[in-house]
């Protein structure tokens, strides 16, 4: 017989993370604890509001499917009693923690991947004025990031990207505008993009409104994230974008995101691997899918102020895995 429990918690932010839907100045998360035996599993999830997610929902989400889940509900029935999502996200990465604590093996072990010696992962520029995000690119490849992660929105494109081009002039860029561009006069953006050797852009339109990708000359990778959960959403992404952005979030959580991470390579898609707000509680669930992955940005946790005891080892940059 199994117990579960679950709860919120609020993870402060050592600063203001800013995109174009807003900003945030902590991770709130719910944490699900899952009991078998003396054994605990535990998973993390980030509740969106963009995709119609709040802590009061996810915890209700939760309450609903808790006698199943004591009843011992398996992953894959988990998969059919509960869309994908924040709440499912939580429930499924628990399950794969209690089965790995069950078995007494990792979580690489569990998925047969081979764990690299370290992975390397974007830094994340929140908007800003162009002066203070090109400081802070500066300081990130100081610090030894080579991959960074510029959010935008549809506001001195320019004056940002070419001040943070100076500054950081060998990193490898990725620009994520998260749905704040319009299709009119996107491909003068993208041509700024590739002459400032941006290497990715990431969610220009807003999903539902991406139909102007659709056969669209450009001279850089789009990547879908908003618009991509679950497999059920890769016919409609074909001939618009040639990246997907897998987040457990997403896809409710690594069962699914493995069969989508499958499937969209399958289909001539290049893999892109993400994070909420986070702790490094989450991050290390989704692991296992980053040697798959073109770009991985799972530097969720290194904008909290404190992280879960233990933590993953973050440099800057990089996330070292050491013996896992």
């Amino acid at each position: 017989m199994r117990s579960m429990r679950f709860y919120p918690q609020a993870w402060p932010l050592r600063a203001a993370f800013v995109i174009s839907r807003g900003s945030r100045s902590a991770a709130s998360v719910v944490v699900v604890e899952i009991e078998q035996q003396g054994v605990c599993g535990v998973g993390e999830c980030t509740p969106y509001p963009r995709y119609g997610e709040s802590e009061s929902s996810v915890l209700a989400q939760l309450e609903a499917i808790r006698p199943e889940i004591e009843r011992g509900l398996s992953r894959e029935e988990l998969q059919q009693r509960m869309p994908a999502g924040a709440a499912r996200n939580a429930l499924d990465c628990a399950l794969w923690d209690l089965a790995c604590r069950r078995q007494e093996r990792t979580l690489w072990q569990a998925t047969g991947v081979q764990p690299p010696p370290q992975v390397t992962t974007a830094q994340t520029v929140s908007i800003d004025t162009p002066e203070a995000m090109a400081r802070a690119a500066l300081e990130l490849s100081r610090r030894g990031a080579t991959l960074l992660k510029i959010k935008l929105d549809d506001r001195l494109i320019s004056e940002r990207l070419v001040a943070i081009r100076d500054a950081a002039p060998e990193a490898t860029l990725v620009v994520d505008a998260n749905e704040s561009w319009q299709a009119e006069g996107l491909a003068a953006r993208c041509q700024l993009l590739a002459d400032l050797r941006v290497a990715m852009l990431e969610q220009p339109l807003p999903a539902g409104n991406d139909r102007a990708l659709a056969n669209f000359i450009h001279p850089l990778p789009i990547c879908a994230d908003e618009s991509c959960h679950t497999r059920d959403d890769l016919a409609r992404l074909a001939g618009r974008y040639q990246m997907v952005n897998i987040k457990l979030d997403k896809t409710g959580g690594l069962t699914e995101a493995l069969a989508l991470a499958a499937q969209a390579a399958e289909q001539g898609f290049t893999l892109m691997l993400g994070c909420m707000l986070c702790t490094s509680r989450a991050v290390a669930a989704a692991l296992p899918l980053a040697p798959a992955a073109r770009f991985v940005d799972l530097d969720g946790p290194t904008w909290l102020a404190q992280d879960v005891e233990p933590g993953l080892d973050f440099a800057c940059g990089v996330i070292r895995l050491g013996d896992a």
